[in-house]
C-alpha cells in the first residue's frame, strides 16, 4: 500500500518553536562565516557559472566544480559537426569500446620513457615489425642490416623524416665524391598533400612537380624520371592521391630507373593506402618488392583503424637512415636511440594500434576493407546513374572513395560548390574543390569511405544529392551566386576563422582566399603568390561550404550552424519610421517590425500557429533572407 504523510507545518516536526528558531539561528551562523557565496545548486544549469560566460582569453582567478567544467565544455563541444556525417576526413571516427579502454587507461604514459614503460616500448616494436612485414620489408638475423622502423604522431611527421633522411644521405655522397650539395631537389606530383610541400621548405629542398592534365590524375612515370638528375635526394610516389584515391604506378616509375641505371631512392606515400592495397590487391608491386623503394610511411589513424593521431614510417634497412639523423639520449634512466621530430609523446594511439592488429588480423582488415570498396562501388555506380562522370577508380584499383563531378552543360545554373553547399545544410560535409594545379578548371566533389560508412547511410546520402540537384535546378544563376557570395561573407568556417593569426591569413582583395569565387583573385600577400600559384587546390576542412539556405526553399530547422531555427511564412511590416529600432552591420540590417497577426508557422514539416513579434533579416534593397519569431508558441 502507498504511505501517505501530511505536508507538515514547522511545529509538527517534533521540536519546539524556540528550539526550532535556535537550530536556523545556528545554520544562519555558519553562512555568515562563509567567505563567499555557496555554490551548492539543484542542476549545474543553476549555477551561476551557467549565468555566465566562459572564460577565453585569460586564465580565471578562481576553481569551479568539476561536474560544471565538464558540463559546460560538453555543452560547447557539442556544437561541432557529427563526425559520422564528415565524408571529407579519412581519418577513423570509430574504434570498439575495449580499444577505447585499452587507450584511455594509457593516457598519463610518456611513450618517450622507455625505462619506466618498457612494455609499451615493445609494443611499438611490435607493431613496426608487423607493418614492416605487411609491407615486404627484407628481414634478417643481422639487426644491422634489417629493416627499421618507428611510430611517429602522423604521416606527416613520418614523411618529414623521410626526406630528411633522403637528404642526409644524398649530401653525404656528394661530399664523399667531392661534389656541390647545396641544391637538393625531389621529384613528387602536383597532386602531393601538403605536408610535401612543407617537408621540402622547411628542409630546403626545391619541388619537381610532375602536373596533373585533364585525363591524368596521378604522375606520369616517363616525365618522372625525366626530371630526375644529379641533385635529387629522391621521388615521392603515392599510393591514394587525395584527390581522387588512386594509385600511381610505382613499379613502372622503379622499372624505368633500373632501365636508365639511375640509383635514385623512392619514398611511397601510403598514408591512406597502406592498409587498403595489402589486402584488397596483395599482388600490386608498391612496396618493399620493388629494389628502388628504401622507404614508406603509412598513417595509422586513417584506414589503420585508430583514432588520430598515429603514423609509422619503416626503412628497407638502417643504411638508409644515416646514423647521425639519430640521437642516443641517458637522462630517462636508460640508454636509449631517438628519431623523431618532436620528444614526449602519449602511448595510447601506439596501444591502439596493437589492439586493431592483433583483434582484426589480416582477416579482420581484408573483411573491412572489401566491404568499404563495395560500398564505394556501389557509390559510384549509383552517382554515375545520376549523370555523374566518376573520376576515381572503381573495384580496389584506388582507395575506398569516390570522386566525381558533373558533366559539362551550359545551360545548368548550379555547380558542384553550390551542391555541397545544399548537402551541408541537410547535415553531410562533402568537400568541392578543383584539381591539381594545371587541371584547375576541373571541380570536383569528394566522399570518403571509412569503416562506419554503411550501406544504409550510403543510400540515405544519395536520396540528398537528388533532393538538393531539385532544390537547385529550381533556383536562377543570379540566386545561387548571390546565396554562395553569402556564404562566403558570413557563413564558411574560413570566413570566421579566428584561430589563423592576420599576419599568416592567405587574402584575398581583403578577405580569406576561398574556392568559392572562381577564379581566386590574384591579389595575394606577396608572401603567399608563391605558394598559392602552385597549391592553392587542395581541399581541406577550412574551405568547406557552410551554407545557409534561402528563404524561399523553406528548408526549416536543417540549418548551417545547426541551429533549429523556425522559417515563419507570414508577410512582415518592414519599419518605416526612424522611431522603430534598426541596427545595421555590414551588408545587412535587422529591423523589428510591429506586432503581427496570427500566422503559420512551420519547423521542418510540422505546423502550428503561434502570435508572436518577428524579426526579419534583409540585403539592401529589401530581400528578406529569413524571418524568425520571438515568443512562444
Amino acid at each position: 500500500m502507498v504511505h501517505l504523510s501530511n505536508v507538515q507545518s514547522p511545529n509538527e516536526n517534533g521540536l519546539g518553536s524556540e528550539e526550532d528558531k535556535l537550530i536556523r539561528a545556528v545554520k544562519k551562523v555558519h553562512l555568515q562565516l562563509a567567505n563567499d557565496e555557496d555554490n551548492f545548486v539543484s542542476s549545474v544549469y543553476g549555477s551561476r557559472f551557467a549565468g555566465a560566460d566562459l572564460p577565453r582569453h585569460e586564465m580565471p582567478e578562481k576553481e569551479m566544480p568539476k561536474e560544471v567544467a565538464y558540463r559546460m565544455i560538453k555543452d560547447e563541444l557539442s556544437l561541432d559537426g557529427n563526425p559520422m556525417l564528415n565524408l571529407a576526413s579519412f581519418v577513423t571516427t570509430y574504434m570498439e569500446e575495449e580499444a577505447e579502454k585499452l587507450m584511455t587507461e594509457s593516457f598519463a604514459k610518456n611513450f618517450i620513457d622507455y625505462e619506466e614503460y618498457p612494455q609499451s616500448a615493445d609494443i611499438q616494436n611490435r607493431c613496426v615489425s608487423m607493418i614492416g612485414r605487411l609491407f615486404n620489408a627484407p628481414t634478417s638475423e643481422d639487426a644491422q642490416s634489417g629493416a627499421v622502423g618507428t611510430s611517429c604522431v602522423g604521416s606527416s611527421e613520418a614523411i618529414m623524416l623521410g626526406v630528411l633522411a633522403m637528404k642526409k644521405r644524398w649530401k653525404n655522397q656528394r661530399i664523399k665524391e667531392g661534389k656541390p650539395c647545396d641544391r637538393p631537389n625531389i621529384v613528387m606530383s602536383s597532386a602531393v598533400q601538403v605536408c610535401w610541400e612543407k617537408a621540402a621548405r622547411y628542409f630546403e629542398v626545391e619541388e619537381k612537380y610532375v602536373y596533373c592534365t585533364p585525363e591524368r590524375y596521378v604522375i606520369d612515370p616517363e616525365e618522372t624520371v625525366n626530371l630526375v638528375d644529379e641533385n635529387t635526394i629522391g621521388i615521392c610516389t603515392i599510393l591514394g592521391t587525395t584527390y581522387t584515391g588512386e594509385y600511381e604506378d610505382v613499379k613502372a616509375v622503379n622499372d624505368l630507373l633500373n632501365k636508365k641505371g639511375l640509383n635514385t631512392p623512392i619514398h611511397v606515400d601510403a598514408a591512406s593506402g597502406g592498409f587498403v592495397a595489402p589486402f584488397v590487391i596483395p599482388d600490386l608491386e608498391w612496396d618493399f618488392r620493388l629494389d628502388h623503394v628504401v622507404s614508406i610511411n603509412v598513417s595509422g589513424h586513417k584506414y589503420g583503424l585508430v583514432y588520430p593521431g598515429v603514423g609509422w614510417v619503416v626503412w628497407r634497412s638502417a643504411e638508409y637512415l644515416p646514423k647521425e639523423l639519430v640521437f642516443n639520449i641517458n637522462y630517462l634512466g636508460a640508454d636509449q636511440a631517438s628519431f623523431t621530430l618532436n620528444f614526449s609523446k602519449g602511448a595510447s594511439q601506439v596501444i591502439g594500434q596493437y589492439y586493431q592488429l592483433i583483434r582484426l588480423g589480416k582477416h579482420g582488415y581484408r573483411a573491412i576493407m572489401s566491404n568499404l570498396t563495395r560500398t564505394a562501388n556501389y557509390l559510384a555506380d549509383s552517382l554515375e546513374a545520376l549523370g555523374f562522370i566518376i573520376m576515381s577508380k572503381k573495384a580496389g584499383q584506388g582507395l575506398p572513395l569516390v570522386a566525381f563531378r558533373l558533366p559539362a552543360d551550359d545551360d545548368r545554373n548550379y555547380d558542384e560548390f553550390a551542391l555541397a553547399h545544399q548537402l551541408r545544410v541537410r547535415g553531410w560535409v562533402v568537400p568541392a574543390y578543383t584539381m591539381a594545379p594545371n587541371t584547375e578548371n576541373l571541380k570536383m566533389l569528394r566522399v570518403v569511405v571509412r569503416e562506419d560508412f554503411t550501406r544504409n547511410r550510403c543510400d540515405a546520402l544519395i536520396n540528398d544529392i537528388k533532393l538538393s540537384q531539385g532544390l537547385l535546378r529550381e533556383m536562377d544563376r543570379e540566386s545561387i551566386k548571390r546565396q554562395q557570395e553569402f556564404i562566403h561573407k558570413h557563413h564558411t568556417a574560413s570566413g570566421k576563422a579566428t584561430h589563423n593569426h592576420p599576419k599568416y591569413r592567405v587574402r584575398s582583395c581583403g578577405t580569406l582566399l576561398c574556392p568559392f569565387i572562381t577564379p581566386p583573385c590574384p591579389t595575394l600577400l606577396p608572401c603567399d603568390t608563391d605558394r598559392v600559384n602552385r597549391r592553392r587546390n587542395i581541399p581541406s576542412r577550412a574551405r568547406l561550404a557552410r551554407p545557409m539556405p534561402p528563404a524561399s526553399a523553406h528548408m526549416g530547422s536543417t540549418n548551417t550552424s545547426g541551429w533549429s531555427t523556425p522559417t515563419i511564412n507570414v508577410p512582415v511590416e518592414l519599419a518605416e519610421s526612424e522611431s522603430e529600432s534598426e541596427t545595421t552591420h555590414s551588408s545587412t540590417s535587422i529591423r523589428k517590425p510591429k506586432a503581427t497577426s496570427t500566422a503559420a508557422a512551420f519547423v521542418g514539416r510540422n505546423h502550428q500557429a503561434v502570435k508572436s513579434n518577428c524579426l526579419s533579416l534583409e540585403l539592401p534593397g529589401g530581400q528578406k533572407l529569413l524571418t524568425v519569431r520571438i515568443g512562444c508558441a
